[in-house]
């Protein structure tokens, strides 16, 4: 008996400020909407669900199972709690545990410890379960966390392993990369769709347009990685006929006007290597070339950017007189939007116009500003 037999709560991670899109990604895949609390999302569904979600989820940070919730206000509470879950049905004898935790408002607040006592009430199940004296530990990993808040435990088993942000096709980083899923609730906050053209003149190593022409050709984002339960012995074999699913539903759109430009040559050469390991590579133009010379003859396209700010890459001056010059040059395009991305605080008032809609998100652990501006022309 294993708990990935059956019906199971599949708990979804959220990053602040994309809960809304991920709750559109669900209804697209045909789950309900269900609410965020605490940056988790949970839904009721069976072990091919957790699959499903894994690979094609474009916005969630991972994909966890909920073993048990319980209040907890002291270690022994804690360790008691965490025994008393039927730890045979989730681990096989050779299982290597690791364990993560968190603590929110709580009287438990010690990380390392939480970690310790946790990892000690499963090891001691286990043993008795098995009858053994001592955990082999030389098995495939499995990675639980333990979040404490306002005095209550919550275990979940982590499915996805790596961050779904880990597409596989980014290899190396480019200066100051945004996160593969954060660039793609991005792309949906902005309302493109794959009739429209699509640029990113700040293009980096190519995140954006990479997203965008997966997107266009409904190319599940989890299909050229591997995931935790993938090693998992105890659970249903269901990855090589979903992912082999996934893979016949990808569409070849007629027309993709997506491009990429950026002033380095090296980061364009990795744009162009993102892109062909993500299997887009023939869908997407890259070019060197400076923001300041942005044209096009279409209209009504969307630019979606991540331009660089803060002193690490450039100074206040320099970023004051990027986002002066971008202004300009976004004035001088027919029809078009723009979503873009900064943690620079004078940004609208060095662009030169109030941005239609703004909000709150993440990069990183960097607090930023998305300003979405739309088209002023008739068609849009």
């Amino acid at each position: 008996m294993s708990i990935f037999d059956g019906s199971m709560d599949i708990v979804l991670a959220a990053a602040s400020g994309v809960e809304s899109v991920i709750k559109r990604e669900l209804v697209a895949l045909g789950y309900p909407p269900v609410p965020s609390i605490n940056g988790r999302m949970t839904l009721k569904g069976t072990f091919d669900d957790v699959v499903k979600l894994n690979l094609h989820l474009r916005t969630a940070d991972r994909v966890s199972v909920c073993l048990g919730k319980f209040g907890a206000a002291t270690f022994d509470e804690l360790f008691d709690g965490i025994y008393g879950l039927t730890w045979k049905e989730i681990l096989p004898a050779n299982a290597r545990i690791t364990v993560t935790a968190k603590s929110v408002n709580s009287k438990l607040f010690a990380l390392s410890a939480i970690q310790s006592i946790a990892k000690k009430a499963i090891a001691e199940n286990l043993k008795k379960a098995y009858r053994l004296p001592v955990l082999p530990e030389t098995g495939p990993e499995y990675n639980v966390n333990v979040s404490v808040t306002a005095d209550t435990a919550v275990l979940d088993l982590n499915t996805s392993g790596a961050g779904l942000h880990k597409r596989g096709y980014r290899v190396k980083n480019g200066l100051a990369p945004i996160k593969e899923t954060l660039a793609a609730a991005i792309i949906m906050l902005s309302g493109w769709t794959a009739d429209r053209p699509f640029t990113d003149p700040f293009a980096g190593s190519g995140t954006f347009p990479v997203e965008a022409a997966l997107m266009a050709m409904n190319i599940a984002p989890g299909l050229n990685r591997s995931f935790a339960f993938e090693q998992w012995v105890n659970c249903p074999d269901r990855a090589k006929a979903l992912k082999a699913e996934a893979a016949s539903m990808i569409a070849t759109p007629d027309k993709l006007r997506i491009s990429g430009f950026d002033i380095d040559a090296k980061s364009v050469k990795l744009a162009a290597e993102h892109a062909a390991l993500a299997g887009v590579g023939d869908k997407i133009h890259f070019q060197k070339a400076d923001m300041r010379t942005l044209s096009s003859r279409y209209k009504g396209g969307y630019i979606v950017t991540n331009p660089p700010y803060g002193e690490r890459l450039l100074s206040y001056e320099e970023t004051l007189e990027l986002y002066r010059d971008f202004g300009k040059v976004f004035r001088s395009l027919d029809d078009w939007n723009l979503s873009i991305i900064t943690a620079f605080k004078n940004f609208e008032k060095a662009f030169g116009r109030k941005a239609d809609k703004n909000r709150k998100l993440y990069n990183s652990q960097l607090e930023c500003r998305l300003y979405i501006y739309k088209s002023r022309g008739l068609n849009n």
